[in-house]
């Protein structure tokens, strides 16, 4: 159990802000994705993310802070115990109670009914437990394994289409993740036992989804949006052509006269809902003219519009 404090470097009095900068530091250095070749440093970025998340909590810094609970966010053992015996001390000798007394129970989850005895001159009568003052035997709590932090990179098109991504963790299994309906950049996903082992079980595995940008799809909550280029003819004259959506590609039936701005909605081509169903994909026409084209530059200079002012109705 590491005092966070030390894990990111910080003063115990340090403030919110400079245990935000601490932590961006070491998790850049530390990254998985960073040191794919050593998992020390990807051990390291968990204490460092535990570590940051329990000093940001509030309510368990103050906890840490006061002795309540240790750097995993765990309750401290009873009355303080820790360490080894202290001072030459015995057991048995208790003098004015426990103060300044340390007593080393030989790890967590360590049966303390041996202690107890000695201090409070063992089994009455052969009745249950130690100590008429305690009566059932206590055990310590036994804590959970620490939580292990990742990040994983999804394609934009996977996440629209809730594609299976493979994942592998610190001790090289690799999983398939389903992901859930609504994923976005930043959602995170729990895998239960998946993390470090404990006395108490296996803590759990931390991943937080990045959806990677692409090139010309965007996201409007559950809406996919695109601008498609199409030529001039097509603009003018209409017809059939391809667009590309998040799964396949689709015929798109442009009518004749079409401008650029003009959208045309694709039902259910968007991302999943939490809720269920679908979002849409919005295809923005894009009227792609020629910069060099001389029988283009040709025809327009013989082609009368008949004084036609696509502006009149600016003012201009």
């Amino acid at each position: 159990m590491a005092d966070p404090y030390q894990t990111l470097g910080v003063a115990r009095g340090a403030s919110e802000a400079d245990i935000k900068k601490a932590y961006r530091k070491l998790a850049k250095e530390l990254h998985p994705d960073r040191n794919k070749d050593n998992p020390k440093a990807s051990e390291r970025f968990s204490q460092v993310t535990s570590a940051y998340d329990l000093l940001t909590d509030k309510d368990k810094r103050a906890r840490f802070d006061r002795g309540e609970i240790d750097g995993d966010g765990n309750p401290a053992a009873p009355f303080g115990f820790g360490g080894g015996m202290g001072g030459g001390q015995r057991p048995g000798g208790m003098g004015g109670g426990f103060q300044g007394q340390q007593f080393d129970f030989g790890g967590e989850g360590a049966d303390m009914s041996d202690i107890f005895e000695g201090l409070f001159g063992g089994r009455q009568g052969g009745g249950g437990g130690f100590a008429s003052g305690f009566g059932r035997r206590q055990q310590a709590p036994r804590a959970k394994g620490a939580n292990v932090q990742y990040r994983l990179r999804v394609p934009f098109v996977d996440a629209a289409a809730l594609a299976a991504q493979r994942i592998t963790l610190g001790d090289g299994k690799t999983i398939d993740l389903k992901l859930p309906a609504g994923v976005e950049d930043g959602t995170q996903m729990r895998l239960t036992g998946k993390g470090e082992p404990g006395p108490g079980g296996a803590g759990d595995a931390i991943v937080t989804i990045e959806v990677v940008p692409h090139r010309f799809f965007t996201r409007h909550g559950d809406d996919v949006r695109l601008d498609l280029p199409i030529t001039l003819s097509e603009a003018v004259l209409g017809g059939a052509v391809k667009a590309p959506t998040v799964e396949k590609p689709v015929m798109l039936t442009i009518a004749p006269g079409a401008t650029s701005g003009k959208t045309l909605r694709l039902k259910g081509k968007g991302f999943h809902k939490k809720g269920g169903g679908r979002g849409d994909q919005l295809v923005t026409l894009m009227v792609d003219v020629p910069a060099d084209d001389a029988a283009l530059k040709a025809f327009i200079a013989d082609w009368s519009p008949a004084n036609r002012n696509p502006r009149e109705a600016m003012g201009v």
